[in-house]
């Protein structure tokens, strides 16, 4: 049936916004795997990867503050395009950029000056305590140009340039390679700094894609590009618009990390080597993240761009052959993890017990593929056409109730060690599309005349 479904259907314009989101989403989670890849061989290879482990979920639940005005930036820019407007998509990058600045102090600053007690709130341990409060220290005061990156990054990703943020996103992501290189391990003259090494790479190579990106919103030319010296006039209607539509995404984020971050306590108490084969796992699972979030991506920019041109029908079909792209994509992510699950884990440690326990739970993750994918495919569709509560609630579903409750009684109750807890991750992701799918097929998400705004 998917096969027949394939040949009758369009996907022209998929490709052209979602290969280089594609490529920037997969590269950058690799050379996220490279990072715990290269902790993964020092001498206290487990007690690096948790302590980093320990971080990466508060972090990711400061970064979800910025989905307010990242997706309501996208969705809006994209909208306006659609209308022929690039003089409002402008304005729109313009508050954007003010939004996340300020979003970017605030969260920078709290990151940092708190970074001990959310690590020991995370279930640090005395082996991980000090090196995960260093490491979160350092990646906190690079938050603030991963802001302006992720608000540059959403406006062109509305106008469609999906290459622009594939460039500069891909540069940084590389200088963190090697600057991991040269700090983690002491090269080129400087001290072995391990941990703090990685955390000092990864700040500064943000700082380098922030400056980068910059230069593309002011000086290189395309739809939204902010001329030096333009007068600017601060609406709060603008404001009030990109939160109207983000403030669901960023409370859908609030839930998923939240909800991560109490599932990481849960499973953090199964001790350090468990815990570390579970940052494996995770970090792996990253790059299966990825396809689906760039055809997300596009799912957002095609929806938003029909709708905005008064194309519903267009609009759907576009978001039909995204979600079939993502399921073939999903598949065959499935046979991978099936057949080279362990051996993608002995790429991470030279712990054999830590990699077994990492390649159990990858075969798990084999079969949630289909459901991830239609989840992260059509909640793009529904925040094109600004349908952002459903994701919500499909995150509410998914995450509280499988994640935290569900993984709580499989590892506590039922003493089913890691695999329980990748059980209920399984259940998640086919909750959460459960929820998507019964929104997109009811098909109420294209009844919004966007042009009005």
């Amino acid at each position: 049936m998917l096969l027949a479904k394939w040949k009758n259907t369009d996907f022209s314009g998929i490709g052209r916004i979602t290969w280089p989101a594609f490529v920037e989403l997969v590269l950058s989670a690799l050379f996220g795997m490279v990072d715990l890849i290269m902790l993964g061989q020092t001498p206290d290879s487990a007690t690096a990867i948790a302590a980093v482990g320990l971080t990466n979920n508060p972090m990711n639940l400061f970064l979800g503050v910025f989905a307010a005005v990242n997706v309501g930036t996208t969705t809006a820019v994209a909208w306006q395009i659609g209308a022929g407007r690039p003089d409002k998509a402008r304005d729109i990058a313009r508050h954007s950029l003010l939004l996340n600045l300020g979003l970017g102090l605030l969260v920078s600053s709290i990151g940092f000056f708190f970074a001990s007690d959310i690590v020991t709130f995370m279930g640090a341990d005395p082996l991980t305590l000090t090196p995960g409060t260093h490491y979160m220290q350092i990646v906190a005061a690079g938050l603030l140009p991963q802001a302006i990156n992720l608000s540059v990054t959403a406006s062109l990703r509305g106008v469609g340039l999906t290459r622009l943020p594939m460039a500069y996103n891909l540069l940084s992501n590389a200088l963190n390679v090697v600057g991991n290189y040269i700090l983690i391990y002491g090269k080129l003259g400087f001290p072995a700094m391990g941990v703090e090494g990685a955390a000092i790479s990864t700040s500064l190579s943000r700082l380098v894609g922030c400056l980068v990106a910059l230069y593309v919103l002011y000086f290189r030319e395309n739809p939204v590009r902010l001329p030096l010296g333009a007068r600017f006039k601060f609406q709060i209607g603008t404001i009030r618009h990109i939160l109207q539509i983000g403030t669901p995404a960023a409370m859908e984020q609030f839930v998923l990390q939240s909800g991560f971050v109490l599932f990481a306590r849960t499973v953090s108490g199964l001790g350090t080597a468990v815990f570390a084969a579970h940052q494996i796992g995770l970090s792996i699972c990253g790059m299966t993240f990825s396809p689906s979030q760039a055809f997300g991506v596009a799912a957002t920019t095609l929806t938003g761009q029909n709708l905005g041109a008064g194309k519903p029908e267009e609009a759907h079909r576009k978001a039909e052959a995204v979600h079939l792209l993502a399921l073939f994509c999903a598949a065959f992510v499935g046979l991978i993890f099936i057949l080279f699950s362990h051996p993608l884990a002995m790429l991470y440690t030279n712990d054999l017990a830590v990699a077994g326990m990492a390649g159990t739970v990858l075969k798990i993750m084999a079969f949630a593929q289909p459901g991830q994918s239609t989840q992260l495919s059509l909640a793009g569709a529904l925040r094109g056409a600004g349908d952002t509560r459903y994701p919500l609630y499909a995150s509410v579903a998914g995450v509280w109730v499988f994640r935290v409750l569900v993984a709580t009684l499989f590892v506590e109750v039922f003493h089913w060690g890691l695999n329980g807890a990748w059980f209920a991750i399984l259940l998640d992701q086919y909750a959460r599309a459960g929820v998507v799918y019964a929104r997109y097929r009811s098909g109420l998400w294209l009844k919004k005349d966007l042009r009005t705004f």
